[in-house]
C-alpha cells in the first residue's frame, strides 16, 4: 500500500517544522555541545528521526526502517568507499616516506603557509571537487595539509571552507544536471545563472579562507596572491558555465587558478613568510601550539614539519606520481561516457522492496502526486572510490610494495577508519529517512512562507538541504521542484530561485556531518568533530546569508536584476 507524505501533521506549519527539525538539532547539539563522538551523535539523531517519522508524521514503521537502510547502503558506497581508499593511498605514501618528499617539494614553491593553503585547499581541492565530488576533495586536501604540519583543526576546518565555491559544479556538473532534471528548467539557463551568482563568492572565499587562518592583517599581507587565485578561478567559472555548460566548470577554473598562482609566485613573494600551522586566535586540543609566526622573506627558519631538503629528480617524481595517477583516474572515472560504458558491464540495480514506489510526494511539494523510487545502484566499478582504489594499488606497485604489504596496510586502514565509516552510514541513513518521511519538505514549506524575503530564505533552504544531506545534488533533488513552484507563486524568476538553491547549498557543505567526518578522518582527528563544527559553523552561515542577500538584489534591485535575464 502506497503511503502519501504528510507535511503539516500538527496543523501549524511552524510547529510541524520544529518537530521535523528535532533529529538534526539532536545530532548537531550532541556533536557541538555534548562533545559526543560522531557515531554516537549520529545514532541518536537517527533514533530521533525514526521516532519523528513514525509517531510524528505517521510514516509506517516498515517504510521508515527501509528508508534508513537504503541510506545506510548509500553511505557505504559511494561515500565510505571514497574515504577508505583515499586514506589507504595516504597510508601508502606515509609508510614509504614519499609523502615527506612531497611536503618538501611544496615548500619549494612557497614555504608561506597561507599560500600553501591557497594552492592545496582552494585550487587543488576545487579540481577534485570538479572531477569527483562526494567527499573526495576534503579527504585529499586535508590529508595533504595535515602531512605538511598544519594543526588538525586548521587542516580540517580550512579545507571545509575552501571546498565551497566549486561545489555547485562538482562531479562534472552533476548537481546542475540533477537540478534541471527535477525542475524541467533549461540546463544551460541554470548553469549560466549559477555561474552569475557564484563568481563573486569564488573571489571572496580565498580572502575569507586566509582571514580565517591568519587573521585580517595576515590576509592583507598576501592580498595580491589571493586576488590572483580568486580572479583566475571566478572568471573561467563564469565563462565556462555561461558559454559551454556545467560539465567542466570546476576542472577548467581550478587548473587556470593553480597555474596562474604558481606563475605569479615566480615574480612576487610576500614580504613576511607566515610559518604558523595553527589557526590564529583559535586554541585546539591537537597538541599544536596556537602561535602566529612570521619571518622576513629570504631568512632561513624552522617551518615545522616542512623541512628544507634537497631531493633528486627521481625522488620528486616518485613522490608526486601517486597523486598524479589519482588525479588522472579520478578524472577518467568522472567522465560521463566512461561511467556509462563501465556501468553497462558492471552495474547492479537492486530495488528496495518495501520502499520502492511505496512513498508518494504530494502537493504542495509537487504539482502532481509522484511516487519515490528506491533502487540501490551498486555501481561498484564506476564508483569514484574504485578509481581511487585502483590508483592506490598502482601507486603501491610503483612504490615496490609486495602484495602482502598492500593487504596489511589496507586492513590497517579499515581498522583506522572503522568509526568514520559507521558514522557515514548512520548519517546517510538519517538523511534518506528525512527525504522519504517528508520532514525535509516540511522544513522547505516553512521557508516558503516568508513572502518577499523568500530570495534570502530560499537560498538558506539550499544551505539547509546540503547541511542535512551532505550533497548539493541531493539538496537540488529535494528542494529544486519546491523552489520552482514557490518562485512562480510569488512572481519570482524560477531559474533564479532554483539556481539559488544550488548556490546557497555550497555553503552548507562546511557543516554537513558527512564532510566533517571525512575531514576528521583524513586528519586522523576522529572524535573531535565538535571542535570542527564549532569553528566552521559561523563561516558557513555567514557566507550563506551573503549569498541570500545577493540573490535578493538579483530578484528586486536594479541594476542587479539585469543579470537575471
Amino acid at each position: 500500500m502506497v503511503w502519501s507524505q504528510v507535511y503539516d501533521p500538527l496543523g501549524n506549519v511552524w510547529l510541524s517544522a520544529l518537530m521535523a527539525a528535532i533529529p538534526v538539532v539532536v545530532m548537531l547539539a550532541c556533536i557541538a555541545f555534548g562533545h559526543m563522538k560522531a557515531h554516537y551523535a549520529a545514532a541518536l539523531g537517527l533514533i530521533s528521526a525514526l521516532l519523528v517519522a513514525i509517531w510524528g508524521f505517521g510514516m509506517p514503521a516498515g517504510l521508515a526502517w527501509n528508508a534508513a537502510g537504503f541510506g545506510a547502503a548509500y553511505g557505504l558506497l559511494p561515500i565510505g568507499w571514497i574515504v577508505l581508499n583515499i586514506i589507504f593511498l595516504h597510508q601508502l605514501t606515509i609508510e614509504n616516506g614519499s609523502f615527506n618528499v612531497l611536503q618538501d617539494s611544496l615548500t619549494n614553491i612557497t614555504d608561506d603557509r597561507r599560500i600553501q593553503l591557497l594552492l592545496i585547499a582552494f585550487c587543488f581541492g576545487a579540481f577534485f571537487e570538479g572531477a569527483a565530488g562526494f567527499g573526495t576533495p576534503v579527504a585529499v586536501t586535508a590529508a595533504i595539509m595535515i602531512g605538511l604540519g598544519f594543526s588538525p583543526l586548521a587542516a580540517s576546518g580550512l579545507c571545509l571552507i575552501a571546498n565551497t565555491a566549486p561545489v555547485a559544479y562538482g562531479a562534472l556538473g552533476t548537481p546542475v544536471i540533477a537540478l534541471a532534471a527535477v525542475t524541467g528548467l533549461d540546463l544551460m539557463q541554470l548553469s549560466g545563472m549559477i555561474g552569475r551568482i557564484l563568481p563573486l563568492f569564488s573571489l571572496l572565499v580565498p580572502f575569507w579562507l586566509i582571514w580565517a587562518f591568519a587573521g585580517f592583517r595576515g590576509m592583507l599581507q598576501i592580498w595580491p596572491a589571493i586576488l590572483v587565485a580568486g580572479l583566475s578561478f571566478a572568471i573561467p567559472q563564469y565563462l565556462v558555465s555561461n558559454y559551454h555548460g556545467p560539465w567542466l566548470v570546476d576542472v577548467v577554473a581550478a587548473i587556470v587558478s593553480m597555474v596562474s598562482l604558481i606563475l605569479f609566485l615566480k615574480v612576487w613573494k610576500p614580504a613576511k613568510v607566515w610559518t604558523s600551522v595553527s589557526l590564529k586566535g583559535h586554541a585546539d586540543d591537537s597538541g599544536v601550539p596556537d602561535v602566529a609566526s612570521e619571518r622576513p622573506h629570504g631568512h632561513e627558519a624552522d617551518v615545522g614539519a616542512a623541512i628544507f631538503k634537497k631531493h633528486d629528480g627521481r625522488a620528486l617524481v616518485m613522490a608526486w606520481m601517486p597523486w598524479v595517477i589519482l588525479t588522472i583516474l579520478v578524472f577518467i572515472w568522472g567522465v560521463p561516457e566512461f561511467k556509462k560504458w563501465v556501468d553497462g558491464i558492471s552495474i547492479l540495480k537492486i530495488p528496495f522492496s518495501g520502499l520502492n514506489n511505496m512513498v508518494q510526494k504530494v502537493a504542495p511539494v509537487v504539482t502532481t502526486p509522484h511516487k519515490e523510487s528506491a533502487v540501490y545502484v551498486l555501481n561498484w566499478l564506476s564508483a569514484t572510490g574504485t578509481g581511487i582504489f585502483i590508483a592506490s594499488v598502482l601507486s603501491g606497485v610503483m612504490m615496490k610494495y609486495r602484495l602482502q604489504d598492500l593487504v596489511r596496510i589496507y586492513l590497517r586502514t579499515i581498522w583506522l577508519v572503522r568509526y568514520s565509516l559507521l558514522t557515514i552510514v548512520l548519517m546517510l541513513a538519517l538523511g534518506y529517512l528525512t527525504r522519504y518521511s517528508g520532514t525535509d519538505a516540511t522544513l522547505g514549506i516553512a521557508f516558503a512562507h516568508t513572502g518577499s524575503l523568500y530570495p534570502i530564505f530560499g537560498t538558506l533552504l539550499g544551505w539547509m538541504g546540503v547541511a542535512l544531506t551532505g550533497s548539493d545534488t541531493a539538496a537540488n533533488v529535494l528542494f529544486g521542484g519546491l523552489q520552482k513552484t514557490t518562485a512562480e507563486q510569488l512572481g519570482l524568476n524560477p531559474v533564479l530561485m532554483a539556481s539559488a538553491n544550488s548556490a546557497g547549498g555550497v555553503m552548507g557543505k562546511m557543516v554537513d556531518a558527512q564532510s566533517i567526518v571525512v575531514a576528521s578522518t583524513a586528519t586522523r582527528w576522529y572524535g573531535h568533530e565538535s571542535s570542527i563544527l564549532r569553528f566552521v559553523f559561523f563561516h558557513s552561515l555567514a557566507l550563506a546569508v551573503l549569498v541570500g542577500l545577493f540573490v535578493f538584489l538579483l530578484a528586486y534591485v536594479p541594476p542587479f536584476t539585469a543579470l537575471v535575464h
